[in-house]
C-alpha cells in the first residue's frame, strides 16, 4: 500500500471514529436544518458541521481602493448585483448570449472549465471589508524577501519552470506528470491548503470534533487533516507531509491549530492557482477557529515565513453553516485529464520533428 493510500485510509478511519463513536466531549450531530448546540458536553465550543467559505471579497484589497478598509452598502450591493447578472448571463444558452467560441481549440476556446460551473459565492463578507487580509492594515500581502522563490505559471504560455512545480495549476511544459500543477495532479486542493483560501468552487469544509481530536475535512480533493488536541509533540523535522503536521489546543473559546513540517514540494503560500511563493519547508502556519454565532465560524490564519515574506500576515474568512452534504471530489481518479495532457504534448513533439 502506498504512503498516500495509507494516509487516506487512516483519515477515513479517523473520520468514521469521530462521526460514529459517542465519546465524551463529542456532541450528537444536529438534524438536517436544525441549529446545532453551541457547546459540547465537556463545555468546549461546538465547531462541528459543514461550513461554506465562498465569498466575493478578494484576498487582497484592490489597488484602486487605496486605504479604503470597508465598502459602503451601495458599493457592496453593486458588486453583488454585477455578480448576479454575470451568473444569469453564463447560465443562458450560447445562442442567447450571442457569444460564439473563439476559433481553434484548447483552453483559449473553452476555458479550463465552462464558467457556468465556477462558484465564487454571491455576497461579500458581512462587515463589507475590502479584503480578506486583515493584517497588514493595507489589506495587501507583504513584500517578498529579496531572492525568495516566486514561481508563476500560466494558462496559455509554454513556460519552462524549474522543478519542483509548486503552482497549483498549469505549471510548465508537459514532459511528465511532475511538470503539472499540484492540484492538476490531485495531490493538494487549490483551496483546501492548509491554509484554506476561497476559490472557484468546492468551498466547503466539514469539521468533526471530540475531546481529543478534530478532523478538518475539505470537499476539495477530499483532503482530511486529523488534528490531535492531547498535547503531543510535532513530528520530527525530517518527516515532511503535503498538508504538514498539525497540533491543536484551546485558548478560551478559540481552537488554535499550529502546522509545521510542510514539504519543499509545496509553496509557503499561494494567493491563487498560478502563483507559488516560497517553499513549505520554511512555513509556520497558525489557524484559529471561533464560533461567532450559531451560523458563523470565524476562520483566521497567520502565515509566518521570514525566509519568504518581509513580515507575517493574517487573513480572516467568515464561514457560513451549511445544511448541504460534502460530496466526494474524484479529481482525475477515473478520468483521463492528465493522461490526455501528456499524450497531447507527445503528439505536438512528433509533429514538430
Amino acid at each position: 500500500m502506498s504512503h498516500r493510500a495509507l494516509a487516506t485510509l487512516s483519515a477515513i478511519v479517523a473520520l468514521s471514529a469521530l462521526a460514529a463513536v459517542p465519546v465524551a466531549g463529542q456532541s450528537s450531530p444536529p438534524a438536517r436544518g436544525a441549529t446545532p448546540a453551541l457547546r459540547t458536553p465537556d463545555g468546549k465550543p461546538n465547531l462541528e458541521g459543514t461550513w461554506d467559505f465562498r465569498t466575493l471579497t478578494p484576498l487582497e484589497r484592490p489597488a484602486n481602493l487605496g486605504e479604503q478598509t470597508f465598502l459602503t452598502e451601495k458599493e457592496a450591493a453593486t458588486i453583488q448585483d454585477q455578480n448576479a447578472a454575470l451568473r444569469a448571463r453564463l447560465a443562458a444558452p450560447s445562442e442567447v448570449r450571442n457569444e460564439p467560441r473563439a476559433p481553434g481549440g484548447g483552453g483559449r476556446a473553452v476555458g479550463g472549465y465552462n464558467d457556468f460551473w465556477l462558484d465564487f459565492g454571491s455576497t461579500v463578507v458581512g462587515d463589507r471589508r475590502t479584503s480578506l487580509v486583515v493584517n497588514p492594515p493595507d489589506g495587501r500581502l507583504p513584500a517578498l524577501k529579496p531572492g525568495a522563490l516566486n514561481q508563476v505559471g500560466s494558462l496559455w504560455e509554454d513556460l519552462a519552470l524549474e522543478r519542483p512545480i509548486r503552482v497549483l495549476s498549469a505549471g510548465t511544459r508537459a514532459s511528465g506528470p511532475e511538470d503539472r500543477g499540484l492540484a492538476e495532479r490531485c495531490l493538494v486542493g487549490f483551496n483546501s491548503g492548509p491554509p484554506m483560501v476561497p476559490s472557484g468552487y468546492n468551498n466547503h469544509m466539514q469539521l468533526f470534533q471530540n475531546a481529543d481530536h478534530v478532523v478538518i475535512f475539505n470537499e476539495m480533493v477530499h483532503a482530511a487533516r486529523v488534528v490531535p488536541l492531547d498535547g503531543r509533540r510535532h513530528l520530527p523535522s525530517s518527516i515532511r507531509q503535503w498538508m504538514g503536521d498539525s497540533r491543536g489546543h484551546w485558548e478560551g473559546d478559540t481552537l488554535i491549530v499550529k502546522t509545521t513540517n510542510f514539504t519543499d514540494k509545496t509553496a509557503s503560500f499561494s494567493p491563487n492557482v498560478l502563483v507559488a511563493m516560497g517553499t513549505g519547508t520554511t512555513l509556520n502556519l497558525t489557524e484559529r477557529f471561533k464560533r461567532a454565532d450559531a451560523n458563523t465560524l470565524l476562520y483566521e490564519f497567520t502565515v509566518e515565513d521570514p525566509s519568504t515574506f518581509s513580515k507575517p500576515f493574517t487573513v480572516l474568512v467568515p464561514m457560513r453553516r451549511s445544511d448541504e452534504h460534502v460530496y466526494e471530489y474524484a479529481c482525475h481518479e477515473g478520468n483521463y485529464g492528465l493522461l490526455s495532457i501528456l499524450r497531447g504534448a507527445r503528439a505536438e513533439e512528433q509533429v514538430a520533428k
